[in-house]
């Protein structure tokens, strides 16, 4: 019998070092028995579907593969050289030209009949809160008679947070997009409980709303107007060094808003007592700064809307029934698939029954890189909505860079060596890993009025982006 070779023996004195593909399992029987193994998280593509994964070949051709590759680079450039500041805050009638009887909604299109009951108590509300109905019953009336014209936010210029409602006489900010020249609209937010955008509908909400058109809307405007835009990138990222990530904690970014507007509200009155209101109002709501972080993502993405040959994403919404995206090279076309509910903690009393599914154009936040992207930024973030600590919030972002084609330069996250925040989401890798968006989220609750309930995390539906990819491969003539 011969000597073993010189690789047996290594093998019989070293052991075997074993990488493991695939089933997870089998390095975890391994590691059990003291033998070391590499695990690679291999999976086949598109989940092994053979005709999605022909369609991501057809994508992947010489003869649309460098059209898609110039594509997504110009919007990327676009996406990361954008330069949103806030110029301005006055009513919805006079800066997006919204007319009387025009409810907008977060989310793509939604049918009355199809919204969920939070969905519908938000609407019934702003109209009581517009004078356009007495009561819940003739505002009922009036949209099933037609006589209410319901439309998303994202086709008006505009982002809402939850329900995300605008209707003319709601203050809305001012977004501007230095780099594009385009502008991007957001209401106040209002603060956290029983608000309108949770749908909340009683006359508290109401009272709150006439407050912010009457009062704040219009002293915020005059401070703006004197005192100069404020340059919502270099907030932003100064934000995200301080443990924000911009979806779920904004505390650094409010305290750096309030420190710059402060000096301005109060020369743009004399009254102590309004100074006071408003000081108390942005001061005591850690999330003021949510709704501004939206309207940068959406001043952000719109100038990339229609970019002919792009797979990556420019929206990302819901309604609390569909989920919807916008591809940059599909126009204004939404892809949809029914919406999951949130995963998360609880207020106490309340439960995952209690959960209305998720809502919101919100996730406009994670389209530009940041919320549940830039979670590594954020590690507190991850506690508070049940997901861990800084090695899971880390984690997390790096799994959300495997299906994005670049890095941020401005948004950058410390805990990453600076790198920056993963952005430009292609609908191809989601597809090929299976890996989809996670967003950061408030929860609603189910029952009309009762508000939020908690805050959590929800993943993207599939669907969507599988629905981007065969309209994508029609669109480019891709070979079949």
């Amino acid at each position: 019998m011969s000597a073993p070779s010189g690789p047996a023996r290594a093998l019989l004195r070293d052991g075997p070092r074993v990488i493991n593909v695939g089933l997870e399992t089998f390095a975890a029987d391994l590691a059990a028995r003291d033998v070391p193994a590499l695990h690679v998280g291999w999976r086949p593509p598109a989940g092994g579907d053979a005709a999605t994964a022909r369609r991501l070949a057809a994508l992947d051709d010489a003869r649309v593969a460098p059209t898609i590759r110039a594509a997504n680079e110009a919007v990327l450039a676009t996406l990361t050289a954008a330069h949103p500041v806030l110029v301005d805050c006055r009513p919805a009638r006079e800066v997006m030209g919204l007319e009387e009887r025009v409810v907008l909604h977060a989310g793509p299109p939604l049918a009355w009949g199809r919204a969920c009951p939070t969905m519908q108590a938000a609407v019934l509300c702003a109209i009581r809160y517009e004078g356009w109905a007495p009561d819940d019953e003739a505002a009922r009336a009036l949209v099933e008679r037609g006589e209410i014209t319901l439309a998303p936010c994202h086709g008006r210029g505009a982002v809402g947070p939850m329900t995300g409602l605008i209707t003319a006489s709601m203050p809305v900010f001012v977004v501007e997009n230095r780099a594009a020249g385009n502008r991007a609209f957001a209401t106040i937010n209002e603060g956290l409980g029983a608000v309108l955008r949770f749908g909340a509908n009683d006359e508290r909400v109401i009272h709150r709303l006439e407050w912010l058109a009457t009062e704040a809307g219009p002293v915020l405007g005059a401070a703006l107007r004197a005192g100069g835009p404020v340059d919502l990138r270099a907030l932003m990222s100064q934000a995200l060094r301080m443990g924000d990530e911009m979806h779920q904690r904004n505390i650094g970014a409010s305290a750096l808003l309030t420190r710059r507007l402060m000096p301005a509200i109060a020369r743009a009155t004399p009254d102590a007592g309004v100074i006071a209101r408003l000081a108390e109002f942005i001061g005591g709501n850690d999330q003021f700064f949510l709704n501004l972080a939206m309207a940068a993502g959406k001043a952000i993405t719109d100038p990339c809307v229609g970019h002919a040959g792009s797979t990556l994403v420019v929206t990302m919404a819901r309604n609390g029934t569909d989920f919807g995206i916008r591809v940059a090279g599909l126009g204004d076309r939404w892809l949809t698939a029914p919406v999951n509910t949130p995963i998360g903690l609880y207020f106490a009393g309340f439960g995952p029954e209690d959960a209305n599914p998720d809502i919101g154009d919100s996730a406009i936040v994670e389209t530009i890189g940041l919320g549940g992207f830039a979670m590594a930024a954020a590690p507190a973030v991850a506690g508070f909505v049940g997901a861990g600590g800084l090695r899971e919030a880390i984690a997390l972002t790096e799994e959300m860079a495997e299906i994005v084609v670049g890095e941020h330069p401005h948004f950058r996250i410390p805990t990453l060596d600076d790198r920056g925040a993963p952005v430009g989401i292609d609908v191809r890798r989601v597809v090929e890993t299976g890996i989809t968006p996670l967003i950061n989220t408030g929860i609603a609750g189910r029952r009309p009025g009762v508000g939020q309930i908690g805050a959590g995390t929800v993943r993207a539906p599939l669907a969507c982006f599988e629905a981007a990819v065969a309209a994508l491969a029609e669109t480019l003539g891709a070979p079949r």
